[in-house]
């Protein structure tokens, strides 16, 4: 199961790392930098952080299983979460309603800042060293 969880979220962190290059890019090419914190979090959240946890779960024998599947999930919802909701909230695209795009905003960041804590619990719960 972790071999999964660590190419799926090395891949998400892929595609993450295409649409804030393609953010930066658009910013870069427009002279406005209205999607600045989008672009931020985009990189931060989705690319860097899902990465490393792929990388972490390809390194490390991790024995509390069904975490993995939970973090995973959690990691990827919130990530989406949180930068769509900062897009809905900072920028207002499709007139959505203020209240509708800062809940989705927050619950966003709140799951997403349950995937950190479950990852904090995760560190813990490894194999030590040659076990793998």
């Amino acid at each position: 199961m972790q071999e999964k969880w660590s190419l799926r979220l090395i891949r998400i962190s892929a595609i993450f790392g295409l649409i804030g290059t393609v953010l930066g890019s658009h910013m870069a090419g427009a002279g406005s930098y209205a999607f600045r914190p989008i672009h931020a979090h985009i990189l931060l959240v989705g690319w860097l952080s899902m990465f490393a946890w792929g990388v972490f779960y390809r390194l490390y024998q991790v024995r509390a299983k069904k975490l993995i599947a939970f973090h995973g999930w959690t990691a990827i919802i919130g990530a989406i979460g949180l930068t769509t909701g900062m897009w809905l909230q900072f920028l207002q695209p499709f007139d959505v309603n203020a209240t509708f795009s800062l809940i989705f905003y927050i619950v966003g960041g709140t799951i997403l800042l349950v995937s950190f804590a479950v990852f904090v619990l995760i560190t813990f719960l490894t194999e030590k060293a040659g076990k793998r």
